[in-house]
């Protein structure tokens, strides 16, 4: 197979490459992009690991190859913050101990950004439901939801 050329905006970044057909979303972020923050875990689309958003909307992106994504709008979580810098969501997942291991934490605040831009969750079983696609093997989810229900809650008492 010959390589393919893509465009694509990572981040606020434009970026023009030529890859391999095969390769996989999850792979051109990490490797080609070095974005390692996009976790790869189960490799099926089962865990969750690898979610960014794609033109808005949350996607494994290891279920998904790079040329699939060829004019669209990538975020990862390097695009939520800094380590001296963090947004409302990182800040609260820091403050509600909602991160053991740290491995499926960019997946999960991916999710998580994905679903306060689009839902009210206004109770805990809406958060746990939009997390359901993520998993964690360290925490049980307590403390991520209430990290989550902290940030909804600072978003809720922002000044618009």
């Amino acid at each position: 197979m010959s390589a393919r050329a893509i465009k694509v905006t990572v981040n606020g970044v434009a970026y023009e490459r030529s890859v391999e057909p095969r390769l996989l979303l999850a792979d051109f972020l990490r490797h080609t992009l070095g974005l390692t923050g996009t976790h790869v875990g189960c490799e099926h689309g089962v865990c969750g690991a690898c979610t960014v958003l794609v033109d808005g909307d949350s996607a494994r992106s290891c279920l998904m190859f790079a040329v699939q994504a060829d004019g669209a709008r990538i975020e990862t979580v390097e695009s939520l913050g800094t380590i001296g810098q963090m947004n409302a969501l990182q800040e609260a997942f820091h403050e509600h101990h909602a991160l053991q291991c740290g491995f499926c934490t960019p997946g999960m605040l991916m999710t998580a950004t994905d679903l306060m831009r689009k839902y009210p969750l206004a109770s805990d079983d809406e958060i746990r439901e939009g997390l359901s696609g993520n998993l964690c093997r360290c925490t049980g989810y307590e403390h991520i939801v209430r990290a989550v229900r902290a940030a909804v809650g600072r978003a809720k008492d922002a000044p618009s």
